[in-house]
């Protein structure tokens, strides 16, 4: 495919001399740009152990020179065998050198710079607070926390080609949340490269933050050395390089988010200006495109969500009319005052409305369900389209306040419907291989074939034994269950029209406690 050829393992290690002993290889995932130079953009970090001042170098907010690392530093990008030839990204190139393992081609290269990219930078410090204890990549340290910014620029004479172009571009401002992405990179870098070079990932974009989307969240699944690797979009003459893997992991506190982070490719090109012109390195411009707009059920997920606060507690909520909103009991159960904050989109600002629980399951119900009347209502409102049949296997995707959504509004993952549990022949329990973490509950659940809601988010799973997060099991209310009392309640106005919710069988309990019955108490 036209993405693996675009992209490379980068390995730097250091050659003994009479003081220093030899050290690494380090490795990391990269991207090809261009092969009239040769260039290849890499993520920054894989240099730290090679800093001439160590970690404080991050600090500093101006490009570092190559005569910043320690001396005597070999670096080479590998490559897959010759023979595969990628037009789409104008990236035919000659025979190279190949290493005897595998038939990798493998470069020699240099570093030209080590640039920071300052708007994404600035979104980071402002989507990840602190307090909220957000690690990258793993066991991340306060040192590789500092590096997340930094690229490095290599020139790669093996590279180059007569009249070899620039890899295809496409610019970050256009992207558009539950977009489709393909991520390509290497897991463990250099460490087995017959094997993990270049390895495809799909997912979406979940959120966007920053100047013209500096930073973006996707749920493409990337493992640990795939940094440095790209991120490309559909176009209708090939894919796109919109992105660079910054980091492969997103934790908040102990919970796994299953979120990869990148940094728009636009936006390392503007922070890299001075170093391509010093190397006299033109770089073309992008050609004007905007991705096509898919004909669909004219339905907006992200326009039914809303952010639900109560309290210290927060989390998500689906609107059914301009002001009746569902959301999950434990979002609510604090009691205090209640705000609900819908998502800007077409014909509407950011507007946080008042709200009042009419209705909450008990703690007993199996159904974990709070019905939210508004105060006023939300304009220029489109009710979703409700499901009344359930496909497993079937695309879906889910909409939440998750991971950024204080900072950059809903976030949006995709995947399947896993499995719907029924009793008695009845629906009473949807699953889905989305991405689901804290924040998130009370969102909406949406057919990506049909437009059509099919559930909210009650919870993700947790290990008790273990002590362990499965973001990509989890477990939604569906919509059939709910609908014929939200009718009701629409048509009398009498909470009591929810009662039946608090009066479910034992084997609808028992599914919701994720057990069978009889048996021992379940430990997820």
């Amino acid at each position: 495919m036209a993405e693996e050829r675009a992209c490379c393992v980068v390995s730097v290690s250091g050659l003994p001399d009479a003081r220093t002993p030899a050290a690494g290889p380090w490795s990391c995932s990269g991207v090809v740009l261009s092969r009239g130079p040769g260039l290849v953009l890499c993520q920054g970090a894989v240099f730290a152990p090679f800093l001439r001042d160590g970690p404080a170098a991050w600090a500093q907010p101006r490009t570092l020179p190559p005569d910043a690392l320690r001396p005597r530093l070999r670096l080479l990008v590998l490559q897959p065998p010759a023979g595969t030839r990628a037009p789409a990204l104008g990236l035919d190139a000659p025979a190279a050198p190949q290493s005897p393992a595998g038939g990798l081609r493998q470069h020699e290269a240099r570093l030209l710079a080590l640039v920071p990219c300052g708007a994404f930078q600035r979104a980071l410090a402002r989507a990840f607070g602190r307090a909220e204890q957000w690690r990258f990549g793993g066991e991340a340290a306060e040192d590789d926390l500092r590096a997340l910014h930094w690229f490095a620029w290599l020139r790669v004479p093996g590279l180059d080609s007569p009249g070899g172009g620039w890899t295809a571009r496409a610019g970050a401002g256009c992207l558009r949340k539950g977009e489709g992405l393909l991520a390509c990179g290497s897991p463990f870098g250099a460490l087995c490269p017959d094997l993990f070079l270049n390895t495809l990932s799909r997912g979406v974009v979940s959120n966007l933050a920053g100047e013209e989307n500096a930073l973006i969240l996707t749920d493409a699944r990337c493992l640990p050395g795939t940094e440095g690797g790209g991120a490309f979009v559909p176009s209708p003459a090939g894919p796109r390089l919109v992105a660079v893997i910054a980091a492969s992991f997103c934790w908040k506190g102990a919970e796994w988010v299953g979120l990869t982070l990148l940094c728009s490719l636009a936006a390392i090109l503007r922070s890299s200006t001075s170093v391509l012109d010093e190397a006299g390195i033109v770089v073309p411009p992008v050609p004007g495109w905007a991705g096509a707009v898919q004909a669909g059920s004219g339905q907006d997920p992200l326009a039914w969500a809303a952010l639900v606060e109560c309290g210290a507690a927060w989390g998500s909520g689906v609107l059914l009319a301009p002001r009746l909103l569902l959301t999950c009991r434990h979002v609510v159960e604090a009691g205090a005052p209640l705000r609900v904050t819908p998502a800007p989109g077409p014909g509407r600002a950011v507007t946080v409305l008042r709200g009042r629980v009419v209705f909450a399951t008990e703690e007993s119900s199996p159904f974990d369900v709070a019905v939210v009347e508004l105060e006023e209502s939300v304009p220029a409102f489109v009710p979703p389209r409700l499901a009344d049949t359930f496909l497993p296997g079937e695309e879906v995707s889910v909409v939440g306040f998750g991971a950024l959504g204080h900072a950059c509004g809903p976030s949006v993952t995709a995947g399947v419907l896993s499995a719907v549990v029924a009793v008695a022949g009845r629906p009473v329990m949807l699953q889905t291989t989305c991405a689901v973490h804290g924040g998130s509950s009370g969102g909406p659940l949406v057919s990506s074939r049909s437009g059509c809601l099919l559930g909210i988010v009650a919870s993700n799973t947790r290990d008790t034994g273990a002590g362990a997060t499965y973001p990509h099991l989890n477990f939604c209310v569906p919509i059939t269950i709910l609908q014929p009392p939200v009718a009701r309640y629409c048509r009398t106005g009498d909470p009591s029209a929810f009662a039946a919710l608090n009066r479910a069988g034992k084997g609808v309990r028992a599914a919701w406690r994720l057990q069978r019955q009889p048996g021992p108490p379940s430990k997820l």
